[in-house]
Formats: structure tokens, C-alpha cells, sequence
């Protein structure tokens, strides 16, 4: 996977500011730092070379650590009772966001932070306070801890008492120190998506190392159709999904079924061509893209396009299986048959970087131009027109009380109520 290096952290600029929503901004970022990744390994951010243009503008507050940012809400949109307040991270991309309770999680480029939306007080977490790196791709509550994936340094989990995080690597079964989902499934099987299998953890046993699994494409006779595993979820009856480069997997009963595009996953070239975004060439800057296209037959797509490529993955009550793919829209598959959604039929964006389901069973879905929802056969989208923080949308997270919090690179968008957002 080619990934720009969306930020790294930016000396001092760490901390969640608000502005009122629709305002202006106030200055211009600087340009993004971008860290070298080592050989063969995606940067920070999201998938493809995209530039820092597909998302707004965002000034940093140089906040110290613990300080209160200035409260300040804004109300905009087509509808006056939608409020939305944006708050800032700098030049990082907020690859995944945790709410629960008061406190909100959010995961980015340059650590995670903590925020208490009631005492307005946040604080950073990266390598220089108990993580091994600062990219982080995924933050939730794993085994009874807030756990976050990283980018080279495996996966940590706070031990909140002894205010403490300890990392599982490689030497403790992970299948490599870059993770990109974490999976606690209803049976208390732990799983971990890698950029190198996908690691089960039989009953949770996180500290019994005979109870770790690696799944790969060798060990699994192909039925894992690529070992750069980008998303997990849990079916109806239990069964685990797999997001990978190569397509989705599914794991039921111990055996391994998948589907690729010539199984009907993602839309065809043709249909999307004149609607891609980026033009830069992931192929042409990564033997195993390269290798990938040629493959797939897409030798001479010089575009960001590759409809195996799950960038995000979502299950619904009924069991539906919605995957967001690398310029090949959001595909639909309900176990025997794929429907595919594209721009030309109202979804915002080709390129379908988060997938996420609220307490209604409502599916949202974040795209490279604005959030939707498919509500009775039609998209119903939102942008920065109507608040968000940004249009290139990269995850998402619900708070008890029914709002949603949004992040893209640069920042957040707090939307409340959800109920008006219709």
C-alpha cells in the first residue's frame, strides 16, 4: 500500500484547538513533514500519494499538555439545529477515533490524544511518553484497555491505574510491528490485522504465546488473498471478515472463502476512470503495486485505482458485508451477490476510506469528498459546506449521548444532533 506521510508531528503542535465551524481559518499550515517509511512499507496517512490539498486547511493551537482550549461553538448548514465545533490536531491525519463516556480518543499521525469533552482538558500520547512510534492507526478498548496500532511499533494498551503502556510485539506473536485493526470477538478471540497476516489470539490469552495464530496466504493456501491486512468484523454467526489488498476473506468454521474483483468486488475501470481524484501511480513508486496491477491486468491504469484494495470494512445487523475500495467505490455483498456504488449513483467519492455503523444500524461512509449515508436507495452527503471539518473523511466514532465526531486531516468535527442530520 502507498501511503503519503500525513504529517508527522510538527514541533509543538500537538494539541486539540476549536474554531467556530465555517469560520475562516487564520493561517495556513505548514507543509507536511514526511518521514521515510522503511523498504516496501506505506507512510502515515491514507492510501495512495494524496496530496495535502484533499482536505481543508488546518492551523494549529500550541497548546501545553492539560490546557483548556478556548470554547467557542458555531452553527451552521442547511439546517440551523445542526452544530458542529472543529477541533484541531495540526499537520496529522486522524486515522481512527474512540468515544466513550465523556472521553474521546482520537488517533493520528503523531500520536493519540486523549480529550475530556467535559473538563475541556486533553493530553498526548506518542514516543516520547510510552509508545514506540507516533503513527497510530487504530485506537479502541481491546481486552479491557484502551489499545492503539501503530505504525512500527506495534500494538500498546494502557493500563490506566499505573498511568503505563505496554506494547506487544513481534516476540510476543504479533505478526508485524505495523497494525492496522484490532478485533475482540464475541467468543473472546483476540484478532490483529498486520501488514505481514492476521494474527487470532485464542480466547484473549494475550500473555500465553501458544495461543497466537498467523494467518498469511502461505499458511492459509491462499485462501487470506494478501498478507496486507487493512480491516477485521464480525458476521452474524460469529464468522470474521478480512479487509486486504487483495480482496476480502472470510473465516467461518475454520475454513477460508474469498472474493477478488473478478468476483464481483469494486466497480470496473471503465466506469470510474473520469471520476478518480488522484492521478499519481501507487505502481510506479512500489514494486509490489507493480506487481499487483500486472496481476490484476491494470498495467495501464496509471491512476490511484485498484478495486481489490479494501481500505474499509463495515458488517450490518443483517449480516451485509460493505467494503470501501481504493477508487472503486463501496461495494455491497450480501453473501451470494455484489452491488456496487459509485458517483454515479450520488456516493460523494470513489475512494472509501472509513465505513462505520451508529447505535441505529445506520451505515456512515467516509469518501475522499464528503460523509454519506444511503438512506432508501440514495446517498445523502454532507461536506464542508454543511461543517465537516474537511471533506476527505478518514474515520468516525459515536458518543452515548447520539453525536458523532469526524476526523480528517487536520482535525475533527464534533456534529450534534445526529437526529437533524437527515
Amino acid at each position: 500500500m502507498a501511503l503519503v506521510a500525513f504529517g508527522a508531528t510538527v514541533a509543538g503542535a500537538y494539541a486539540l484547538g476549536r474554531q467556530q465551524a465555517g469560520a475562516p481559518d487564520a493561517m495556513a499550515p505548514s507543509a507536511a513533514v514526511q518521514p521515510k517509511a522503511p523498504a516496501g512499507r506505506p507512510g502515515i496517512g491514507a492510501p495512495g500519494n494524496i496530496a495535502q490539498s484533499a482536505a481543508q486547511s488546518a492551523p494549529t493551537a500550541a497548546l501545553g499538555e492539560g490546557s483548556s482550549a478556548p470554547s467557542r461553538e458555531g452553527v451552521v448548514g442547511e439546517d440551523a439545529s445542526q452544530k458542529f465545533t472543529h477541533f484541531r490536531v495540526g499537520n496529522k491525519n486522524v486515522k481512527a477515533i474512540h468515544a466513550e463516556g465523556s472521553t474521546v480518543w482520537v488517533a493520528t499521525s503523531g500520536g493519540v490524544i486523549r480529550y475530556d469533552t467535559e473538563s475541556d482538558k486533553f493530553r498526548l500520547f506518542d514516543a516520547q511518553s510510552g509508545l514506540l512510534s507516533n503513527g497510530v492507526f487504530y485506537v479502541g478498548r481491546v481486552a479491557g484497555r484502551i489499545t492503539v496500532g501503530t505504525y512500527g511499533g506495534g500494538m500498546s494498551m494502557y493500563d490506566e491505574k499505573a498511568d503505563k503502556w505496554e506494547t506487544l510485539n513481534i516476540p510476543d506473536g504479533l505478526g508485524d510491528a505495523f497494525v492496522y485493526d484490532v478485533l475482540e470477538a464475541t467468543n473472546g478471540d483476540i484478532w490483529i490485522a498486520t501488514w505481514s497476516g492476521a494474527n487470532r489470539v485464542r480466547g484473549g490469552a494475550l500473555k500465553d504465546r501458544s495461543k497466537w495464530d498467523l494467518f498469511t496466504v502461505e499458511n492459509s493456501n491462499k485462501g487470506l488473498p494478501n498478507d496486507w491486512v487493512y480491516g477485521l468484523a464480525e458476521g452474524k454467526n460469529g464468522d470474521i471478515w478480512l479487509a486486504t489488498e487483495g480482496g476480502l476473506a472470510r473465516f467461518a468454521g475454520g475454513k477460508w472463502e474469498n472474493w477478488n474483483h473478478a468476483k464481483g468486488l469494486g466497480a470496473n475501470y471503465e466506469q470510474v476512470k473520469a471520476d478518480i481524484e488522484f492521478k499519481s501511480d501507487p505502481g510506479k513508486a512500489s514494486v509490489h503495486h507493480a506487481k499487483q496491477k500486472q496481476e490484476m491486468g491494470l498495467s495501464e491504469v496509471d491512476q490511484a485505482y485498484n478495486p481489490n484494495y479494501i481500505v474499509s470494512l463495515e458488517v450490518d445487523d443483517d449480516g451485509v458485508v460493505w467494503a470501501g475500495t481504493w477508487g472503486g467505490g463501496l461495494a455491497r455483498f450480501d453473501g451470494k451477490s455484489w452491488k456496487n456504488y459509485t458517483t454515479a449513483d450520488g456516493l460523494p467519492g470513489n475512494h472509501v476510506f472509513m465505513l462505520q455503523r451508529d447505535a441505529a444500524n445506520r451505515l456512515w461512509i467516509g469518501t475522499n469528498k464528503g460523509l454519506a449515508r444511503l438512506v432508501d436507495g440514495k446517498f445523502k452527503v454532507m461536506t464542508t459546506r454543511h461543517g465537516l471539518f474537511a471533506d476527505a473523511v478518514f474515520s468516525m466514532a459515536g458518543s452515548p449521548d447520539g453525536t458523532m465526531w469526524v476526523g480528517s486531516f487536520g482535525g475533527v468535527a464534533h456534529l450534534r444532533p445526529v437526529a437533524k442530520i437527515e
